[in-house]
């Protein structure tokens, strides 16, 4: 159960339910943003925020699901793990591709300017400080400053939003073999159930 009271879109605030279309979201969205239904206001700001966020990117649509996802099992967030966007996989987004996030830096299949990114995100989301003029170097022989930023204030997002949305536990509307939280669990790999795919 979640540990944080998702209130059902009938008890949201009409301006926030309105806004997030709540009638027509899967329910693992409906659930999440259940939770900050409690606190509206900022949930509004949430949801402003994160629509202009993503109208902004230059990016791929499919590198940025590429590091949300590698965020995510580094944050083992079993919601962010189990959902793909429909953008990204309109894109060129395909479970081959999840599967290289397993040894990212190894995969053939993925770029080098993908890897340079995805390289930057884990380095994010495990130890920071280890970010050097290197990486940031690396990154600029593919993206230009402000694809760096856009890449940047992503991955701050997915950290952090991603961290709090572990904390939740939102596991009920998830496949099976996501609800399971007494083991480590991985975004990629056939043995982890069907993945939901949303509009985003």
């Amino acid at each position: 159960m979640t540990r944080i009271v998702s209130l059902p879109v009938d008890q949201w605030d009409q301006e926030l339910r309105e806004l997030a279309q709540a009638d027509q979201l899967p329910p693992i969205q409906q659930t999440m943003l259940g939770v900050y239904a409690n606190a509206p206001e900022l949930a509004k700001a949430f949801l402003t925020f994160t629509g202009k966020m993503s109208e902004g990117f230059t990016l791929r649509r499919r590198l940025l699901e590429l590091v949300r996802l590698r965020i995510a099992f580094h944050n083992q967030c079993r919601s962010c793990m189990a959902v793909r966007y429909e953008s990204a996989v309109a894109d060129g987004l395909t479970e081959d591709l999840v599967c290289s996030l397993e040894k990212p830096m190894e995969a053939p299949d993925l770029t080098d300017a993908e890897k340079a990114a995805i390289r930057y995100a884990e380095l994010s989301a495990t130890n920071h400080l280890a970010i050097t003029d290197e990486v940031i170097e690396t990154l600029r022989k593919h993206y230009s400053e402000q694809q760096i930023v856009e890449l940047c204030m992503y991955v701050a997002y997915c950290v952090g939003f991603g961290r709090m949305a572990a904390t939740y536990r939102i596991l009920e509307e998830l496949p099976e073999s996501f609800q399971d939280t007494t083991a480590k669990i991985v975004p990629w790999g056939a043995t982890h159930g069907d993945r939901m795919v949303i509009h985003a």
